[in-house]
């Protein structure tokens, strides 16, 4: 089974409005949680292919270093829109199955990407991984890749389930910690760096909050 990971990336100049931060420091965060998860993904063996789906030229850059297709996505009007594109390119290329994933969860691990994998099934299904409040979407596969489309919007989560289970009698909901921690507001951040998951990630998240 040939599975690709999504990650569609914001222009950091927009990304995290709602952390009260700098714009330096908002663009420095970003790139150290992508850079993590990048890494992350890019050593599991679970995974064939990384797309990144952006115009952020630092992101494209970043992308380089972990041999990840880029897609640019020069209209950057949503994320459904993003996934779309890179949907097209691994149907085209013959790939499996995909998982979504956004770029704000640096402390996922390898593991993480196995036990989600465990609850797949054939032919058809999706595996839905919510957010720490269950507002969210935090991962999302599905196979075959144009099972469903993405609703990435206000409780993302609820309406991925109920789709999901529209086009598939396999559908699991399954929960991994590192993967629900996503960082959106101050909140979320204080929560992240609390946690003694990557002590190497959460050094560089407090010097850029220096």
């Amino acid at each position: 089974m040939k599975i690709a990971a999504i990650i569609p990336v914001k222009t950091f100049s927009k990304a995290k409005t709602r952390l009260d931060l700098s714009p330096n420091k908002i663009e420095e965060l970003c790139k150290v949680m992508l850079e993590e998860i990048l890494h992350t993904i890019s050593i599991s063996p679970q995974i064939e292919k990384i797309v990144l789906v952006t115009k952020e030229k630092q992101a494209i850059q970043i992308a380089e270093k972990f041999k990840a297709v880029v897609i640019i996505d020069e209209d950057e009007k949503s994320v459904n829109e993003a996934v779309a594109l890179a949907d097209k390119y691994l149907l085209d290329n013959g790939f499996d199955a995909s998982i979504v994933f956004p770029q704000d969860i640096p402390y996922i691990k390898t593991q993480d990407i196995d036990f989600m994998l465990k609850y797949k099934t054939h032919p058809n299904f999706a595996i839905i991984v919510p957010s720490r409040r269950f507002d969210g979407t935090n991962a999302l596969i599905r196979m075959p890749i144009d099972l469903m489309k993405t609703h990435y919007d206000e409780d993302s989560y609820k309406i991925h389930m109920n789709t999901a289970k529209e086009h598939t009698l396999n559908v699991a909901m399954v929960f991994v910690k590192r993967i629900m921690w996503d960082v959106d507001n101050s909140e979320d951040l204080k929560f992240l760096l609390e946690q003694n998951e990557k002590p190497h990630i959460a050094e560089k998240i407090k010097k850029i909050l220096d």
